[in-house]
């Protein structure tokens, strides 16, 4: 193999795992976003809760 076909090899495997650990970062990013905005979600104080009682048993 001569050093060119290698250089290419080798810039295209490192391209190829730069884009993997980019979308790796994005599906994190969006993770964290998504669980960010249930918490939130679930804090928020529901405008109803509280305000009744059901004594049907």
């Amino acid at each position: 193999m001569d050093i060119a076909a290698l250089s290419v090899s080798m810039h295209q495997a490192s391209l190829g795992q730069s884009i993997s650990i980019a979308l790796t970062k994005m599906s994190l990013d969006s993770t964290q976003q998504s669980a960010t905005q249930m918490m939130e979600m679930l804090q928020a104080p529901h405008p109803t809760l509280g305000n009744s009682i059901d004594l049907k048993g």
